[in-house]
């Protein structure tokens, strides 16, 4: 018996029958019978029915391939009749038989019949009244008595439900959980165990694990029907299953059905490799096991249950890296809105950065750190974030902006620092003057009104739910340090401060892939020389502001590579056009006027001149590089300078350069020989030897066709796949949220590409310049180091093509490296 013919149940069925254990007379029809019942085709019912004797009480469950594709619900009590139920009342009593009955006209009626569900509500007392009342109603809406045949109750049940497996709602149900259109369905008939008599009787299920923390505990529930007596009890703690209205446990009541249950466990986890929740009766004290399906279980407790099969010899290591998902890695990193809480809905935009996180509305950077001085959480609104607004987002607990996708500023700097942020939620709108933010609904919300930002669904919720929090154990760093041996691609991290660099540390990521330097330049006290720097008339007066800047950049450099402790830190040279460090309004025009000791004329004049048509395709990257190389002159010298102190106190540090935004090998060439002559400056002036590696950060399609001739002048390659695929595209990233969902769903892009990689475009490119650059140099390192690089898809493609590494934001190196091993697993598994 097979999974992919009958079923994932009718499978477990057989497995518990060969382990000896307890299971009522089962029959399991295939995918096959199932749907031929569905297209009128019965089989032989006779056949069916023969195992079961004379006078059967029979069930009929689903068994879908994948229990998650859910199924029609189980039908109870099949083959209950006058007759039986005459004969019930002597054996179980009158109000068991008569409840039996009742429930099984009820779903008859409703489930196979599909009559109106209040015709049979259930009486709060099983009596002959009722039962006669039950039956009557049945008669006067099919104008015919309730079926007193077996066969043909079984034949009617089994129709019914392969006729609503093929129907298509349950057909777009299951394909919304992931099953295919033409998935199959099993159906599994089984002797009733009814858990009814005069002695001890019962039903219940057992768990042997907790399904939040994945620890070992004895839980469960037990519904007594002992010596006429009825009850549901609470969940109880590891001692005892359940107790009953006489105040005992059932460990208790029956010590040898209890002692039986917790072998069976046992059997199941050893056997089944799994941990299993079990479906018993007792009838008179004997146990009858009905079914075992995996405890469903949290994230945290997927990867200590996989963790502690393998380390029990249950399960292989590899196993147990292939059976957690790496989303459930990233759930564990941040707070969650716990699933069962309720969700008041403002605005549903693009999922950013995971995590939850409440706190009181604000509307600028400033007020953001106004409220974290005075101790309060803040979720940061913006329409769209800029680097300005980086000290804001470091300290609020949120961030949503009506703009961007998940490549935008707000959506990378939220994933790097691991705070929670929704984008592109351009439903919502800001009102300025009133410092509100408008629903679609049209419900306001001021400044100070508190919210909760689940980045993790898109989801931006009023008020403050309750939230599940982070939970990081010895498990999840096991699991991890065993997929580490499988893997097969480095996995850095993109880090652009010493707390990202501290945050990858702790994550096991292998080097820094990416480090953005311009957000240094928005640290307090740095913006004011920046803005010096960009009105100095000459190269002389601009080095002597950057002179201002080197010592802060070289303490930036030093602590970055201590934290690092010997591992590559890649070290992206300036990249932004120079307008961000400039103020937009006339306030802050005045306030740099009054700085600088000039006019306002002067400021807007500057101002006026270095605005752009489309800066982020103008005067950045390599082009203020070559046309202002004092910028860069005075970062490669910080770089060198800290290079040499780290490695006095530490590992020897070998710090990597990567010019931005490269298009043609003379710009590198021109930018290599300046930095080159900082190095032998540097090393002249210390008299200590020092190594770096330069390299080009590929963003631009001439780059990747021209990698063969730009890698001759560099030590690695490291594509940029935010900007290049946004150059491919000839699509902003900041403003693809507004129409993006309506294009996947029209299915004009399978997915968002700029949150998943476009293998076949931009992929593309990133073969042509792979292939091109190794055929120049063979050695050359490879690697991506966009917001892609975590994903599943891009670590395969790296994969496949050879690339070194991937770099991703410090929160997803652990998913990173999660789905490295298992693509490697995978393809040795393949072999």
């Amino acid at each position: 018996m097979s999974a992919a013919i009958h079923g994932g149940r009718a499978k477990c069925l057989q497995r518990l029958v060969r382990l000896d254990l307890p299971v009522p007379t089962t029959v399991a029809l295939s995918f096959d019978a199932v749907k031929k019942i569905a297209e009128g085709l019965m089989p032989d019912v006779t056949e069916i029915l023969e195992p079961f004797g004379d006078a059967p009480l029979l069930s009929v469950r689903p068994s879908s391939q994948d229990p998650d594709w859910g199924g029609p619900g189980a039908i109870l009590n099949i083959g209950m009749t006058d007759q039986l139920h005459a004969k019930m009342c002597k054996t179980v009593g009158e109000a068991a038989a008569t409840s039996l009955y009742l429930r099984f006209i009820q779903s008859y009626a409703v489930e196979v019949a599909h009559l109106d569900p209040d015709s049979f509500d259930l009486p709060e007392t099983p009596t002959h009244e009722a039962l006669a009342l039950a039956l009557k109603a049945y008669e006067e809406e099919m104008d015919e008595p309730f079926p007193q045949d077996p066969a043909r109750q079984i034949s009617a049940v089994l129709a019914s439900m392969a006729r609503a497996w093929e129907g298509t709602t349950a057909r777009l149900l299951r394909q919304a959980r992931g099953a295919p259109a033409d998935a199959g369905l099993g159906l599994v008939v089984q002797a009733m165990a009814l858990g009814v008599g005069k002695g001890e009787s019962g039903s219940g299920v057992i768990e042997f694990v907790n399904a939040n923390n994945g620890l070992h505990q004895i839980t469960g529930r037990y519904l007594s029907q002992s010596q006429g007596r009825e009850a549901l009890t609470a969940e109880s703690g590891a001692l005892y299953l359940t107790k009953d209205p006489r105040g005992k446990s059932l460990q208790e009541i029956c010590p040898e059905a209890f002692a039986q249950l917790l072998k069976f466990g046992g059997i199941c986890r050893k056997s089944l490799r799994e941990e299993m929740q079990i479906e018993f009766t007792l009838e008179d004290g004997v146990l009858r096991i009905l079914d075992a399906v995996l405890v469903q279980r949290t994230s945290r407790a997927k990867v200590r249950i996989a963790v502690a099969l393998a380390e029990d010899g249950i399960i292989p290591r590899q196993e147990a890296i292939m059976r957690v998902e790496p989303t459930a890695l990233s759930e564990l990193l941040h707070r969650q809105v716990n699933p069962d809480a309720d969700r008041d809905l403002i605005v549903r935009g693009i999922a950013a950065s995971p995590g939850a996180a409440t706190g009181r509305l604000v509307f600028t950077a400033n007020d953001a750190q106004a409220s974290a001085a005075r101790g309060e959480a803040c979720v940061l609104v913006r329409r769209e974030t800029t680097p300005e607004d980086i000290r804001g987002m470091h300290v609020a607990q949120a961030v949503l902006t009506l703009r961007g996708g998940v490549t935008s500023h707000a959506a990378v700097i939220g994933r790097g620092i691991g705070v929670p942020c929704v984008v592109g939620a351009s439903d919502l709108v800001i009102d300025r003057k009133a410092k509100q933010i408008v629903a679609p609904d049209g419900r306001r919300f001021s400044e100070g009104d508190t919210v909760t930002v689940d980045g993790t669904s898109g989801d931006v919720l009023a008020g403050e739910p309750p939230m599940l929090e982070a939970a990081l154990d010895g498990a999840f760093k096991t699991l991890l340090d065993w997929a580490d041996d499988y893997r097969d691609i480095g996995v850095r991290a993109n880090a652009d401060t010493p707390a990202d660099a501290q945050t990858a540390r702790n994550f096991a990521a292998q080097g820094i892939g990416l480090c953005r330097t311009e957000h240094m330049f928005f640290e307090p006290g740095r913006m004011a020389v920046m803005r010096e720097m960009i009105f100095a008339d000459s190269p002389e007066d601009r080095r002597a502001v950057l002179d201002r800047l080197l010592p802060m950049q070289r303490a930036d450099f030093i602590e970055l590579f201590e934290i690092m402790q010997g591992q590559p830190v890649c070290i992206r040279l300036f990249d932004p056009p120079l307008h961000e460090f400039l103020p937009f309004d006339k306030s802050g025009m005045r306030e740099l006027a009054d700085a600088l000791g000039l006019t306002m004329s002067d400021i807007q004049s500057r101002v006026e001149a270095l605005e752009e048509y489309n800066p982020m395709l103008g005067m950045r990257g390599v082009r203020l590089g070559v046309t202002i190389p004092e910028i860069y002159e005075m970062q490669a010298r910080a770089i060198f300078e800290a290079t040499i102190e780290a490695s006095r106190n530490g590992a020897p540090v070998v710090p990597e350069v990567m010019i931005p935004l490269v298009s043609a090998m003379k710009e590198v060439e021109l930018v290599k020989t300046n930095i080159d002559g900082i190095a032998a400056s540097v090393a002249n002036e210390t008299g200590e030897a020092f190594d770096y590696r330069l390299g080009v950060m590929v963003e631009t399609p001439r780059a990747a066709l021209r990698a063969n001739d730009i890698a001759e002048h560099s030590a690695f390659l490291s594509f940029g796949t935010n900007d290049l695929t946004q150059m491919t595209y000839g699509l902003s990233r900041d403003d693809a949220g507004r129409f993006m969902s309506v294009y996947v769903q029209q299915g004009v892009y399978e997915e968002d590409p700029f949150h998943t990689l476009d293998v076949e475009g931009v992929g593309e490119l990133l073969s042509i310049g792979a292939e091109r650059a190794r055929e120049s140099v063979p050695d050359i390192t490879l690697s991506i180091c966009g917001e892609h690089g975590g994903s599943r898809s891009a670590i395969d493609f790296c994969r496949s093509k050879g690339f070194d590494y991937v770099s991703c934001s410090p929160f997803r190196v652990p998913v990173a490296r999660l789905s490295a091993a298992q693509l490697a697993i995978r393809d040795h598994a393949a072999i």
